[in-house]
C-alpha cells in the first residue's frame, strides 16, 4: 500500500527535465545554479569562503587598507550617539546588606580514658614536679607552667636570678644533600670495554644525564667483561631497552655477581626480558628491580616466583611483591637457596 505522500511524488516522476529547464529565465537558471554548487561543493574539506562563488556585483573602489578601513570603523563608532538606559546608572545600593549567620561552637565532649590501677595510683601518688618531667618527656611542656618558672619570675622580681628548668632545648641538627656521585662515566666505559682488571664494581647511581645508548653500550661491554662483579645503575632513567640490553648482557657474562636497576622507568616487557635471562644465568647472587615507574603486575610476579624457584644461585632479590603468593613462592625459594650455601660452607669446613 503506498504511503500518501508517495501518491503525490508519482506525478512528478515523469517530467521532462529539459523542458523545464528550458521555461527558466537567464536569472534564474544563475540562481539555480548557485543552489547547486551549494548542496554539491567540489571540495567539501575547503572552507566556505573559499568554495562560494564570488556574487559581487560592485565594483572594486581600491585595494584593501586595513589602517584605513580601523580608522573608518572607529570614527564611525565615536559618532554614533550611546543608547540611553531604561533606568539611570546612579551607583545607590538598594536592599540589606547580607549578613552571614554566625554558627554558634559546638560544645567539645571530653573523651573520658581508662588506665590501668597501677597507672592511675602511680598518677595521684606523683608529686607536681614529676607530673612536669613527665609532661616534658610527652613534649606538652610548653603547655604547662612548672613550679620552677614561677619561681623564677618571682626571683626576677625580688632582683635574683631565674632557676633552671628541667626542659632543655636542643640545637637543630642541619641535615645535608647527599653529595653527587663522583663517578666518571666515560673513563668507566673505557675501563669496561678495556677489561681492566683494577675495576670491579661500577656505580652509575643517581647519574640523571647518561644518554640510553651509553647505557646499552655499558651492557654491551659486559658481554666480554671477565673483572666487574657489581654494576649498579639505580635512578639512571632506564627504560626497556636497556632492560633488554642487560638481559643479553646476562646470557653471555658468568663473572658479574650483583645488578642492580631500582628506581628506573622499566616496565613489565623489560622485566620479564631480565627473568628468561637469569634462567640462562648461573653466576648472579643479587639482583635489585624494586621501585619502577610502573607496577609490574600479577602476571610478571608470577614469572619472577617460577624463575627463583629453578634458579639456586640467586641468594637476594630486591623487589617489593603486590600479591601474597609470588611473596610467599619466593621468600621460601630464597630461603631454600641460602640454606644450600650454608650447607655446602659447613661440609666444606669439616673437610
Amino acid at each position: 500500500m503506498a504511503r500518501p505522500f508517495h501518491r503525490e511524488l508519482e506525478k512528478y516522476r515523469n517530467l521532462d527535465e529539459n523542458e523545464l529547464l528550458g521555461r527558466l529565465s537567464e536569472e534564474e537558471l544563475k540562481q539555480l545554479e548557485t543552489v547547486l554548487d551549494d548542496l554539491g561543493p567540489e571540495s567539501a574539506t575547503l572552507p566556505a569562503g573559499l568554495r562560494q562563488r564570488d556574487q559581487t556585483q560592485k565594483a572594486a573602489t581600491g585595494p584593501f587598507d586595513r589602517e584605513h578601513l580601523l580608522l573608518f570603523l572607529e570614527k564611525e563608532a565615536l559618532e554614533q550617539a550611546d543608547r540611553e538606559d531604561a533606568v539611570p546608572f546612579t551607583g545607590e545600593k538598594k536592599g540589606r546588606v547580607f549578613i552571614p549567620k554566625e554558627k554558634p561552637p559546638e560544645p567539645r565532649q571530653e573523651e573520658k580514658v581508662t588506665l590501668d590501677p597501677e597507672l592511675e595510683e602511680a598518677l595521684a601518688s606523683a608529686s607536681d614536679t614529676e607530673l612536669y618531667d613527665l609532661a616534658a618527656v610527652l613534649g606538652v611542656h610548653g603547655l604547662l607552667s612548672t613550679p620552677e618558672s614561677d619561681e623564677a619570675t618571682a626571683n626576677d622580681k625580688a632582683g635574683r636570678g631565674p632557676v633552671r628548668n628541667v626542659v632543655k632545648g636542643e640545637k637543630v641538627k642541619p641535615v645535608f644533600e647527599e653529595p653527587p656521585n663522583p663517578t666518571n662515566v666515560e673513563v668507566s666505559l673505557r675501563q669496561i670495554k678495556a677489561n681492566d682488571p683494577g675495576l670491579q664494581e661500577v656505580n652509575l647511581n643517581n647519574i640523571k644525564n647518561i644518554p640510553i645508548p651509553t647505557l646499552k653500550d655499558f651492557a654491551k661491554a659486559l658481554e666480554t667483561n671477565t673483572h666487574v662483579q657489581k654494576f649498579s645503575l639505580a635512578a639512571t632513567r632506564s627504560n626497556d631497552p636497556v632492560a633488554i640490553a642487560l638481559a643479553d648482557m646476562l646470557r653471555v657474562n658468568r663473572t658479574l655477581k650483583s645488578l642492580n636497576v631500582e628506581s628506573n622507568f622499566i616496565t613489565g616487557a623489560g622485566v620479564l626480558a631480565l627473568v628468561e635471562a637469569l634462567k640462562e644465568n648461573d653466576t648472579l647472587t643479587e639482583i635489585k628491580i624494586d621501585n619502577q615507574r610502573q607496577q609490574l603486575g600479577t602476571a610478571v610476579e608470577m614469572e619472577i616466583a617460577q624463575m627463583l624457584e629453578e634458579n639456586s644461585k640467586i641468594l637476594k632479590f630486591g623487589y617489593q611483591f603486590t600479591k601474597q603468593g609470588p611473596r610467599t613462592r619466593v621468600a621460601a625459594a630464597i630461603t631454600k637457596n641460602n640454606d644450600l650455601v650454608r650447607k655446602k660452607r659447613v661440609e666444606g669446613e669439616r673437610r
